[in-house]
């Protein structure tokens, strides 16, 4: 019920998350804790069976097998670190817990961390929020817990009647697109000068600077440059759009930024999602194929004199992305996805409220764009 209704994609539901930390401290043993961490992470990431079946276009069995695989991680920590009711120290061994979850090699498969929900309890704290958040956790697993929940409760109460959702700044404008499985695949002039005329749309209504879902512009080439290039070239606007840079090696997954005067890659993804498309086992037996990781590689970049925090697609499920990217002071968050293949579930949903928390918490503009 906490993974579930914490996780269903609506923003303001994501500090229900805050009892599990309750829950794992006061199980009876060490098998109940390791039984609640599974239920909850199971609940929360109840969705990807589905979607990795809409994927593959295969049955579920594969996608059960991927969410039950991606739940030992997040088990084998949490109940490594249980210790038995009143035992000492729970607080910390939730936070260690917690904070292993949120760097690699256990953050990358790091969904539904409570944490996420700081921005909805403290929203413009800042790091100071997180700390609170921090301290609010650690409070859950004491004998004081139904004290924090009450103070808790009334932080999410306030800002729910006075909730406002992050919005772009001044000139800036995302698009979304509901393009389905064709989007970055169907490469045709016809769909590229669709896309073009969806941004000169947006510049006609005063956007500077227009965002294009993850994978918007497929297989990045110097033909689809230098058509985008001269198609804006009487556009005094800069666009930021997914696409794939292929080599022998492999491929990494980027946003470009283009204008009539220059185009080039804005970011490298740091974290893409497992199995479909970070494959490390490849390198380790000598093939090629799958994309790069680029993990603590350019949190932050900079574009029409803004320093923004870019997140692609799963980097807004865990942790460390947007908290590295956080840390390096970017005045925007810019998040894109193309989640044709979560029909039928609530990830883009989730994602799209991760990154309201995070942008509420830090005080953000965000600007999102988005393929279903």
């Amino acid at each position: 019920m906490t993974g579930d209704i914490g996780w269903s994609g609506h923003v303001l539901a994501l500090p229900v998350a805050f009892a599990f930390p309750a829950l794992w401290a006061f199980s009876r043993s060490r098998p109940v804790a390791a039984a609640v961490s599974a239920a909850y992470f199971l609940a929360a990431s109840h969705g990807l069976p589905q979607g990795v079946a809409n994927f593959y276009a295969s049955d579920l069995w594969p996608g059960l097998l991927l969410w039950i695989v991606a739940s030992i991680a997040f088990v084998v920590v949490h109940a490594a670190l249980w210790t038995r009711p009143p035992g000492k120290g729970r607080g910390a061994r939730y936070l260690a817990a917690a904070a292993l979850m949120a760097v690699p090699p256990f953050g990358i498969v790091g969904w539904a961390n409570p944490i996420t929900a700081a921005g909805v309890l403290f929203p413009g704290w800042g790091w100071w929020g997180m700390a609170a958040a921090a301290a609010g956790l650690v409070a859950m697993t004491t004998r004081w817990w139904p004290v924090a929940a009450i103070v808790l409760a009334g932080f999410w109460l306030w800002s729910a009647t006075t909730w406002t959702a992050p919005s772009p700044p001044a000139g800036w404008a995302g698009v979304d697109l509901d393009l389905g499985q064709s989007l970055g695949r169907d490469a045709s002039l016809e769909r590229h000068r669709e896309l073009i005329g969806v941004v000169k749309r947006k510049a006609g209504d005063g956007a500077r600077v227009v965002i294009l879902p993850e994978s918007a512009l497929g297989f990045w080439t110097p033909t689809v440059e230098r058509l985008w290039r001269s198609q804006l070239s009487d556009t005094p606007v800069t666009v930021i759009a997914g696409a794939v840079i292929v080599d022998e090696d492999g491929y990494d997954n980027v946003m470009n930024a283009m204008s009539a005067g220059t185009s080039d890659v804005l970011y490298r993804e740091r974290m893409p999602v497992p199995v479909s498309m970070w494959q490390p086992w490849r390198r380790w037996l000598g093939e090629s194929g799958g994309a790069r990781a680029h993990f603590f590689a350019n949190p932050a970049t900079e574009i029409d004199g803004a320093r923004i925090a870019p997140l692609i697609c799963y980097e807004q499920l865990i942790l460390w992305p947007i908290l590295q990217s956080a840390a390096q002071s970017p005045a925007i968050i810019v998040a894109t996805g193309n989640g044709w293949w979560t029909t039928g579930t609530s990830i883009v949903a989730i994602q799209k409220a991760s990154a309201q928390a995070w942008a509420r918490l830090f005080g953000f503009p965000l600007v999102t764009a988005f393929n279903t």
